[in-house]
């Protein structure tokens, strides 16, 4: 454990000094996130206050469901920037056949985008719900932090998923197009009920509506463990599931590329 540890720590600093290199990033996306901000304000305004999705401020909705839809294709593409970055760099092969076991060195190396993401949702999020006034009263921390794991969990098995596809084909921005083109199916920007009953079934097996509704419900409605329940199951299903099959699938992918002497393709 305090090896792991030792080689995050030199993860984080490593990628904190490149960070500060460009500082300009973090203005930009701060300047673009209160842009959105702005446009969800005034698009809300636009279409009134008696539309209520869910019994739901149609501001505060979109404000938890962008923001966190952000968060999940942000950190699928995290996996997928890091094998190519090191597929470019020519450093891949060098970097998977170290002492660190492969899924446990990409996983540390996709820390330092998680940390940054997650700080870039909570000042999108909690900025947008004071400007809805709806933040104080509204919120079940322990609801709020267990779907928040639980999401990461599934969100971490995709984004090795997609690096896999990288792996193999090249194409792991493949993953991240399907996740980014489904926006509709999971309830971002509009309620899933309103959705064709087909299209609703299908929305239901995209992990990622699951964890808007249970987002919705904790940060919004004040909703307990209990009341999120349903949720949860799902969501702890997919990430029982996807978790191992993905660091199975993706050990397997390595193994053979290194016999095929493609690792370093791309």
């Amino acid at each position: 454990m305090k090896g792991i540890l030792d080689k995050l720590t030199v993860i984080l600093r490593r990628d904190l000094l490149t960070a500060m290199r460009y500082r300009s990033g973090f203005l930009l996306a701060g300047g673009a996130a209160a842009a959105e901000l702005a446009a969800f304000y005034f698009l809300s305004r636009a279409i009134g206050p008696d539309f209520r999705p869910q019994g739901l401020d149609y501001f505060s909705f979109l404000v938890v469901g962008t923001g966190f839809y952000t968060f999940m294709l942000m950190g699928v593409h995290a996996f997928l920037n890091i094998v190519q970055q090191a597929q470019q760099a020519g450093t891949l092969e060098v970097l998977m056949t170290s002492s660190t076991r492969a899924p446990t060195l990409i996983i540390l190396s996709a820390v330092s985008a998680f940390a940054g993401n997650a700080l870039q949702l909570l000042l999108y999020i909690g900025g947008g719900l004071i400007m809805s006034g709806v933040w104080a009263g509204d919120l079940n921390l322990g609801s709020t932090v267990v779907v928040f794991l639980l999401s990461l969990l599934v969100a971490v098995a995709i984004g090795i998923f997609a690096a896999t596809l990288q792996l193999t084909m090249q194409k792991g921005s493949a993953v991240v197009w399907v996740l980014g083109s489904v926006w509709f199916l999971t309830g971002t920007l509009f309620p899933v009920g309103t959705l064709p009953k087909p299209l609703g079934h299908l929305a239901d097996l995209i992990p990622i509506t699951h964890s808007l509704e249970g987002m919705r419900l904790a940060l919004l409605e004040d909703a307990s463990l209990a009341g999120v329940g349903h949720e949860l199951l799902i969501l702890a299903l997919f990430a029982l599931v996807l978790v191992p099959c993905s660091l199975l699938v993706f050990s397997w992918t390595l193994r053979r590329a290194r016999l095929g002497g493609t690792l370093s393709f791309y």
